[in-house]
């Protein structure tokens, strides 16, 4: 447990100073391309929900040998080496530094007064369509996003690496990358894609919530709510949202800022009506893009505290 922890920070800092640059070969990439060939080779015929069945488990399997071999081999060398060994892991799993990164590719074109290259960077990390979109809903679709990855991409992973190490950090982040993939509600995928997008939530529902609520404790003393306010809007907000786990993210966030989340959104002009969450106690602007990446950075720096005490302590 004590090597886990050590790993899980390490990764943390690792992730931190050097994110994920772009010539630094990322397994995901792998992972994206097993997954694209099985879905051209099972994504057929009358099977196609089992298909998909098996094709999260080929792609967990996968997933597991090759992180759990290449870290029992570096702890039979040495210590050292094994925490070193299974921090890299970790960190290929997390994105706290891509993350505040993006967010920011989007602030300081809308400080500069520059909405086409702030919806163009917008677009580079929400699905729905920018090109129309004023400030508001720049800032939205932004807050959104970073409200929904802090579990997806940073705490849900640490929440794994606590308990099974880089092994299932990393098989962890093989189904929410099959979920990314596969887990559309279309023809194409309603049924293959089913038991990734069904894998996924049932992997996130703990950390979702965990995460949540700790965002709202770490993060209080700057809402304009009590907590007390902030709580129940996270409880009723939360269960509005169509995905069983984003909606904790996105309510917390909302609670947190004094500000209301959701509402209409195009994907390639389709027109899709999310529920409202919040309260909008005041307009979304350009700064709570700067204040959601400070929420991210206090919940993430809280949740770590608490994942090391219980480690140390269980």
């Amino acid at each position: 447990m004590i090597e886990h922890i050590g790993a899980m920070v390490l990764a943390l800092v690792l992730d931190w100073l050097i994110g994920d640059p772009r010539w630094l070969p990322h397994p995901v990439r792998g992972m994206g391309m097993l997954i694209s060939y099985l879905d051209r080779r099972f994504n057929n015929g009358e099977y196609r929900k089992l298909n998909g069945i098996l094709t999260v488990f080929i792609v967990c399997l996968v997933a597991y040998a090759v992180s759990f071999t290449l870290i029992h081999i570096s702890y039979q060398l040495s210590t050292i080496i094994g925490i070193i060994v299974e921090s890299i892991v970790i960190f290929t799993t997390i994105a706290t530094k891509s993350l505040k990164d993006a967010a920011y590719e989007v602030y300081i074109p809308l400080k500069q007064g520059d909405l086409v290259r702030a919806r163009k960077q917008l677009s580079m990390i929400v699905g729905r369509d920018t090109e129309q979109l004023d400030e508001g809903e720049i800032v939205r679709g932004c807050v959104e996003t970073v409200a929904e990855n802090v579990s997806d991409g940073i705490t849900a992973p640490l929440f794994y690496s606590l308990i099974g190490g880089g092994t299932f950090a990393f098989v962890y982040r093989a189904v929410n990358t099959c979920d990314a993939m596969l887990g559309y509600k279309n023809e194409t995928y309603i049924d293959f894609g089913w038991a990734s997008a069904r894998f996924d939530d049932l992997l996130n529902f703990l950390p979702a919530r965990m995460t949540a609520l700790i965002m709202i404790l770490a993060n209080v003393r700057m809402s304009p709510f009590s907590l007390k306010q902030c709580l129940k809007l996270l409880l009723s907000d939360a269960k509005k949202h169509p995905s069983p786990n984003s909606g904790w993210g996105e309510a917390a966030m909302a609670a947190i800022l004094g500000v209301q989340l959701g509402g209409v959104n195009t994907y390639k002009g389709v027109v899709s009506i999310r529920p409202k969450l919040g309260e909008p106690l005041v307009n979304l602007r350009k700064e709570h893009i700067r204040d959601a990446v400070n929420v991210m950075v206090r919940t993430v720096a809280a949740f770590v505290v608490l994942l090391c005490l219980g480690g140390i302590f269980i």
